[in-house]
């Protein structure tokens, strides 16, 4: 399991993390997440008064004592959570090794903080309008271990649907978990909807875009033939022979910052988490940095 971007001691780093998510999701029973139900757990979390069939070990005598009516003592209640890691297998997720790995490492990492904090984990693979999930649902680290090492041997390959892709899916759950989505978000597919349809059954979302520093940053010049990574033919109308000027480049990083800017304020109108990052940026500090930003680990 490690790689360029992923050691043991970035793993025993992990380990002092806590996945931090919504009070508000229902989960399933057995977990570390505090939720608003009350439960079983020994966190206090409220009182209320004695109602004909509450069990009566729950009440409180000494208030019994002080104000003469019974009253019950009410615990916070711990849930699993299921943590969906939707991964872009788009050919542009490719664009050099570097992208697709530090990728890789993004959504290994996410899944093994989910397992050590006894959630669980499906990988959902989306490519072009579909959703493959070859692992399964991850439940243990020992299960983790026998097939996160097979996530190295993603093919990349044409277009992703975003909006196809996820509202195809049949066991997303509702109001149970974390979904994650690891892309570029380099298409023209209608991800905005698939992200809504998501936040219909009632996820919480978090989305990590990641692009190569020659993409944020290009240092082309002279004459190209610019051919779109994901063109399914020849001639695509997006494939064109240009010279690249000085002008040019100052208008793409333009274009490229109202995008993600774009992005960013479609995630805050829809309470969704979003991060942008780039391969040059260290993995462990995105993780350790930028998931604390969000509150989403602690």
């Amino acid at each position: 399991m490690e790689g360029k971007y992923l050691s043991e001691r970035f793993f025993s780093r992990l380990e002092s993390l806590a996945l931090h998510l919504q009070a508000d999701l229902t989960g399933y029973f057995g977990g570390q997440h505090l939720i608003k139900k009350y439960g079983q757990t020994l966190e206090f979390a409220d009182f209320r008064e004695y109602q004909l069939g509450d069990d009566i070990r729950r009440i409180d005598w000494n208030l019994y004592a002080r104000l003469g009516k019974y009253f019950l003592k009410l615990f916070n209640d711990e849930r699993q959570m299921h943590i969906h890691i939707f991964f872009d297998c788009s050919k542009s997720m490719n664009f050099d090794n570097e992208k697709a790995e530090y990728a890789l490492g993004v959504a290994t990492s996410l899944g093994f903080l989910a397992i050590h904090n006894t959630d669980k984990v499906t990988y959902h693979l989306m490519k072009n309008n579909c959703v493959e999930t070859p692992y399964s649902t991850i439940v243990g680290k020992t299960m983790f271990y026998n097939n996160v090492g097979k996530l190295k041997n993603i093919k990349f390959a044409g277009e992703t649907d975003f909006f196809s892709a996820i509202t195809k899916m049949v066991d997303v759950g509702v109001n149970d978990s974390l979904a994650i989505i690891i892309s570029d978000f380099f298409t023209e597919s209608d991800w905005k909807t698939a992200i809504d349809y998501l936040l219909y059954k009632k996820q919480q979302i978090l989305l990590i875009q990641i692009l190569s520093p020659m993409e944020i940053s290009p240092d082309y010049s002279g004459r190209y033939n610019l051919i779109d990574a994901e063109t399914s033919f020849v001639g695509d109308v997006r494939n064109i022979r240009i010279k690249i000027t000085r002008s040019m480049l100052n208008d793409y990083q333009t274009f490229l910052q109202k995008y993600i800017q774009n992005i960013r304020e479609f995630c805050i109108s829809r309470g969704v988490n979003f991060i942008s990052t780039s391969t040059a940026y260290p993995l462990e500090k995105m993780i350790f940095k930028e998931l604390l930003n969000i509150d989403l680990v602690r």
